[in-house]
């Protein structure tokens, strides 16, 4: 999970207190073992175990696995080794997919799973949970849903969805799950393409008597827009032939009307393109790319909102859909298939000059 140019992070759940250790491999055959964390301690904890890999090289293959001892009995669990690829900002080309709003459906997740091909990164954009409820069932249904390993041949990096954020134990899933920075907000270049991670936070506003006083969203949106002025200023996304934005809720919709929150909720994120709709335009974003509508839905750029909308489909098998997109010295290709393998949108996209 939490792909980087220089190392990634590793998690895995456990079911009982236990200490860990990592043993990384490159392609030259140069081992490691990783048994530290920031605090002198083994890795160690009774629900999740997380190492995060730095120091390695871009564009560079792996192969990591992980040895777990149960503390009470020194039972130990070798597991296999599992490959991947850090990624390369200097590439020539970049290939990544995408799903939406799974919502814990397993059957549409393991169908997903079956035919979304390897790539350099997978992007879960949001609404993985439909609540936050249990947190007995937050573990299983972020780091092995519909019993796959969804990150196998496909680096994992997560977007939070406003369901993801819903429920009394929402506060825990930071813990168990990693993005590159620690921040629900990010930023990398893969290949020629620029990719900025956005947190749209929740579907109402902050003081709706629905979140019970859990959230604070209008003040990260703040924080991500001052992050945002910066990001696009750093040199591999200013001069990014290809510039793409992921976040869960749309900045854009077909029926922008205002909301009676005492009947429906947003089904684009007013408050969010208010603060950085400016800066969207000024990085030329040329796509931006979401969920949360369950509607799948392409919004082309206009005069006044120069940037297109690519909008997923939603949780049953039936309206799930999952993105690939690729991208060359040539153009900035997307595709959104059904499970049943129709093909909805086809876009292209020039680079820019």
């Amino acid at each position: 999970m939490a792909p980087r140019a220089d190392g990634i992070e590793v998690i895995w759940a456990v079911s009982r207190l236990s200490r860990a250790r990592v043993e990384c491999a490159a392609v030259d055959g140069l081992n490691s073992t990783i048994a530290c964390d920031p605090f002198g301690f083994v890795p160690q904890g009774d629900t999740v175990l997380r190492v995060r890999l730095d120091g390695l090289v871009p564009g560079n293959s792996y192969r990591v696995r992980t040895i777990t001892t149960a503390t009470d009995d020194e039972e130990s669990v070798t597991s296999d080794w599992k490959s991947f690829r850090t990624l390369d900002p200097d590439a020539a080309s970049s290939h990544f997919v995408v799903w939406n709003d799974t919502h814990r459906n397993d059957l549409s997740i393991q169908q997903l799973n079956t035919i979304t091909p390897a790539a350099d990164f997978l992007v879960w954009n949001g609404d993985t949970c439909s609540d936050c409820e249990d947190f007995n069932k937050i573990v299983p249904a972020l780091l092995h849903p519909g019993g796959c390993d969804i990150s196998a041949g496909r680096p994992l990096c997560l977007l939070w969805g406003n369901h993801d954020v819903r429920g009394p134990h929402a506060f825990r899933m930071p813990g168990i799950v990693a993005t590159p920075t620690g921040r629900p907000f990010y930023a990398f270049r893969s290949g020629p393409v620029g990719v900025i991670f956005l947190h749209t936070g929740e579907d109402k506003p902050d003081n709706d008597p629905s979140f019970h006083g859990r959230v604070a969203f209008d003040a990260l949106r703040a924080e991500q827009a001052a992050w945002l002025a910066a990001v696009i200023q750093r040199p591999e996304m200013r001069d990014a032939p290809y510039r793409v934005v992921f976040c869960h809720i749309p900045l854009r919709w077909t029926d922008e009307s205002p909301q009676d929150y005492t009947k429906s909720y947003d089904r684009f994120s007013e408050r969010s393109r208010a603060i950085w709709h400016n800066l969207l335009v000024a990085w030329r974003t040329q796509i931006i790319v979401s969920g949360h509508t369950h509607r799948a839905t392409w919004i082309p750029p206009t005069e006044e909102w120069p940037y297109g909308q690519l909008i997923g489909g939603g949780p049953e098998p039936e309206r799930a859909t999952w993105i690939e997109a690729s991208a060359d010295g040539t153009e900035l290709r997307f595709r959104m298939h059904t499970l049943a393998g129709k093909i909805l949108h086809n876009l292209t996209f020039p680079p820019l000059a």
